[in-house]
């Protein structure tokens, strides 16, 4: 095997990252472009989207934005339409949408912010992958990651509890697709991080500092992870390297879970 083919393990494979207009999709669908893969990105900003593709182009990469809220089905078929009408398959995908949801206790919810939060995270994630599998199949086979959180194994923080019970849904919905589709060559883990140096983290402390609330307690690094660094463990998990690997969760947060 050449050099060439050893540092593009994506080559000829075809990724699909929602929420990729910013944070952690922005970094993952970098990394998958470096990794040789012609990638899809999808996000609600147009903008945010349209800036991601620009930097992949200037890496040398093939891709195309399309804009979906991952809540609507419609626009999630869509979406994954798109991605095999423009690249002819679908290899990989890093279903990362999410929002955070106002921060507030969950007496003061109201059920369209709950419903709202929910059907972004949760709903949004069953959504992408009833539509990525089939075409997956089709391709031969494939591997997914979702976004959870550490929020998804922990009940925190605790002025978010429409996000924290959506990422522990999202666990829960990837494990048992795990268990649906192993057999076909489908893999299905999530990854969990923790303070991540995103947009979303700096709404989230902004917020908290209003309300007098401390936010994120203190981690063992000394310091938040970065989108790249989530990014490089999204690759691995769509990797043939992590080819027994399944149905995981990979926490990703400077052990502040330890």
């Amino acid at each position: 095997m050449s050099v060439a083919l050893q540092e593009r393990p994506f080559g000829g494979k075809v990724a699909l990252v929602t929420g990729g207009g910013s944070g952690i999709g922005r970094a993952s669908a970098l990394a998958f472009a470096r990794a040789g893969a012609r990638v899809m990105v999808s996000d609600v900003s147009p903008e945010g989207g349209e800036e991601t593709t620009r930097l992949i182009a200037a890496l040398g990469g093939e891709t195309a934005f399309i804009p979906a809220d991952v809540s609507n089905a419609e626009a999630v078929a869509a979406m994954v339409r798109a991605t095999v009408d423009r690249f002819g398959r679908l290899d990989v995908a890093h279903n990362n949408g999410g929002i955070e949801g106002p921060l507030a206790t969950i007496v003061d919810y109201t059920e369209e912010e709950w419903d709202r939060v929910v059907d972004i995270n949760l709903k949004g994630v069953w959504l992408c992958m009833r539509q990525e599998i089939p075409a997956m199949l089709a391709s031969g086979g494939g591997a997914i990651v979702n976004t959870a959180s550490v929020s998804g194994l922990k009940g925190f923080p605790p002025l978010l509890p429409a996000y924290v019970a959506s990422k522990f849904g999202v666990v829960g919905l990837t494990a048992v697709t795990a268990r649906a589709y192993a057999g076909q060559g489908i893999r299905v883990n999530a990854i969990c991080p923790g303070a991540i140096d995103t947009p979303m983290l700096d709404r989230i402390g902004a917020g908290a500092e209003r309300l007098g609330v401390s936010l994120v307690a203190e981690n063992p690094t000394g310091r938040l992870g970065s989108p790249a660094e989530v990014a490089e463990a999204v690759i691995w998990l769509c990797s043939e390297k992590a080819s027994f690997i399944t149905g995981q969760t990979l926490t990703i947060d400077g052990g502040f879970l330890a």
